[in-house]
């Protein structure tokens, strides 16, 4: 049997296929590891609800980092760590959003609030992440020049399209880290998964950092290995290839 003990997967592009179902063969491969005392854990830039209808169906009671590890939990009903982005921050995130004319989400504890939001009184709120949207690449970078200039944040994409923020050294790897110190493991016992620039950081801290066959460019550069896409029941095969 492999000497991994954890694989964190991202979600999105990567245990979830196209259509966002888990396919039979990944989920057969989750069990086979829980059932041989492997741990799996989701590490996603969903939210914690977001996420939940999944680590359900899966059956899985352990950990899992949220929000680009903004939230780590020490079980799906038991919240270990929260990182706060100031109110500050995110008022002046909100408000070049309308400066630049483009779609924006924010993830608060009480609840997500986007673009079409009616009302978001901003200091009523606990704060966890920020994102954009625009297929302007020009205007994307625009953003993400001034939102670099504050040295205040982590910024990432889960998609080329894309700006996720996080506080500064708030990421999947953090999150992760989080949780090996919870289970006392080591970074290097952890293979982690992933296809957007918000998985970069924890494929490149861990003992096995896989990139997507479908992932961006920089996080296959980065990787230990490139697998097959999230249409391949890549899980299924990193699974019964390093774990068991």
């Amino acid at each position: 049997m492999g000497s991994y003990k954890l694989i964190a997967l991202d979600m999105d592009g990567t245990l979830l296929d196209d259509d966002k179902k888990i396919s039979v063969e990944n989920r057969e491969a989750i069990q086979e590891a829980t059932k041989a005392g492997k741990i799996v854990i989701m590490s996603t830039g969903r939210g914690a609800v977001s996420a939940m209808p999944y680590i359900q169906e899966l059956g899985l009671t352990s950990p899992l980092v949220v929000v680009n590890g903004g939230e780590v939990w020490e079980s799906p009903s038991k919240l270990l760590k929260r990182t706060l982005l100031p109110a500050e921050t995110v008022r002046n995130l909100h408000s070049l959003a309308q400066t630049y004319d483009c779609w924006w989400w924010a993830y608060s504890v009480q609840g997500m609030f986007n673009r079409e939001s009616e009302a978001m009184d901003i200091d009523s709120q606990e704060w966890l992440k920020f994102g954009y949207f625009t297929e302007n690449m020009e205007k994307l970078q625009q953003i993400r020049d001034i939102v670099e200039g504050w040295g205040t944040l982590e910024i990432t994409n889960s998609h080329p399209s894309n700006i996720e923020l996080n506080p500064l050294g708030i990421n999947k790897a953090s999150g992760v880290e989080t949780v090996c110190q919870l289970l006392g493991i080591s970074m290097s016992e952890v293979i982690a998964m992933g296809d957007s620039e918000n998985d970069i950081a924890m494929i490149r801290e861990v003992g096995l950092g896989v990139a997507m066959g479908n992932a961006q460019d920089e996080v296959k550069r980065i990787a230990d290995i490139t697998t097959v896409t999230n249409n391949e029941h890549a899980i299924a095969k990193v699974i019964r290839t390093y774990m068991l």
